[in-house]
């Protein structure tokens, strides 16, 4: 089974995130608000990243163009999420 691919966009600010999500939500695109995963965070990324799905990214990028959102970079990593994490029973 090949391994589950998505995108976060990172950000150099927190504002800059939620700017972003809003106009993809007005635009009917789905990203969702996610920590940055570790293994991308650097100087420029504060923390917040949105989490795109790979059937979403190229709408997603079209929209970033068409309005020159502000944003660091889109990262594609394997999945982060761990459906079992946490759980102890």
């Amino acid at each position: 089974m090949a391994e589950e691919i998505n995108y976060y966009i990172l950000f150099a600010n927190y504002t800059q995130g939620l700017a972003l999500q809003d106009l993809l939500k007005s635009e009917g695109l789905k990203a969702r608000i996610s920590p940055t995963p570790r293994s991308v965070q650097g100087e420029l990324s504060c923390g917040m990243s949105l989490l795109v799905l790979p059937a979403d990214i190229d709408a997603v990028r079209d929209c970033i163009a068409k309005h020159n959102a502000p944003h660091h970079s889109i990262v594609p990593l394997p999945c982060q999420i761990r459906p079992g994490r946490g759980k102890f029973c």
